[in-house]
């Protein structure tokens, strides 16, 4: 895990490269080698869902490589430890964010309406970022729906920052004062700095929480008549085979029919053909005498 001193680059001799040296930064992580390590997680575990049992009986040592070199690549120049590292503090404070809030009793604050020293008081950390937690939810839970800021949110600076989606592609470049720009490495110790919503979002959520509940009603609604007119085909549906059963056996029993009487005619036709030869003969058999 990166520690908090001043950043530095250390070089490190990597395999990888032809013995070139990486030269590996140390110190606090930036917000964009934060993205950068969340969006290379998001794409090794698309890799190893799609790779087969190739990809996904691959050592962890291997997997974090990856991640490194895809750091690399994105400018965030840490080596897999540190990513490995940097990961678990990760997880650690998103899933307490989480937590706390799935806990939440109605007339509570939000972890994202909280002072600082609120946060530190209930075991929270003190910085997480509301975009950091969004993309961690994309990655690491998507089961649950984050629950965003509802009201003001403590910070101490204003500009917006660039979701996880900017970092798939190609790694955000963030605005920095010099080299780096640096995020504390672990949010739930250290005092850096927060970044609001911008007032599109606020005004989203705060849609989207107003209107839940007519919305769950219309999908109810919608899903119940579905289902209903699901269930009314299915009933069509039987009695159209039903009534295909029923004019297949009308169909075998004319059938039946018709085969009975050809052959009562045939039988019939040739009695009367024997008859026929019976009396000619008997009349041959006079005229001689």
């Amino acid at each position: 895990m990166a520690d908090n001193n001043a950043s530095t680059l250390v070089p490190v001799v990597d395999v990888d490269t032809g013995g070139r040296g990486r030269e590996y930064r140390k110190g606090n992580w930036t917000l964009h080698e934060t993205v950068v390590l969340i969006a290379a997680k998001k794409l090794d575990d698309e890799r190893r869902l799609k790779g087969g049992d190739k990809e996904r009986n691959k050592t962890a040592e291997l997997r974090w490589k990856w991640v490194e070199n895809y750091c690399w690549k994105n400018g965030c120049y840490r080596s897999q430890n540190q990513c490995n590292d940097k990961w678990d503090n990760l997880l650690r404070d998103y899933k307490k964010v989480r937590d706390y809030e799935l806990r939440l009793m109605p007339g509570q604050l939000s972890y994202w309406q909280l002072e600082k020293h609120e946060r530190k008081e209930k075991g929270l950390p003190s910085n997480l970022l509301s975009q950091v937690y969004e993309a961690l939810h994309e990655v690491v839970d998507k089961r649950y729906p984050p629950r965003l800021p509802q009201g003001p949110i403590m910070v101490e600076k204003t500009n917006p920052t660039p979701l996880i989606t900017a970092a798939v592609g190609s790694a955000p470049q963030l605005p920095t004062s010099g080299p780096y720009s640096a995020e504390p490495s672990d949010s739930s110790d250290s005092e850096g700095s927060e970044i609001p919503p911008s007032p599109a979002k606020r005004r989203k959520v705060w849609t989207t929480t107003q209107g839940i509940g007519p919305a769950f009603a219309k999908s109810t609604s919608e899903l119940t008549q579905t289902l209903l007119a699901c269930e009314d085909k299915k009933d069509k549906r039987h009695r159209d085979l039903l009534g295909v059963e029923e004019r297949k056996l009308h169909i075998e029993e004319r059938k039946t029919e018709i085969s009975k009487q050809g052959m009562a005619g045939l039988i019939s036709a040739v009695n009367n053909l024997a008859n026929a030869i019976l009396t000619l003969a008997s009349d041959k058999n006079v005229t001689g005498d």
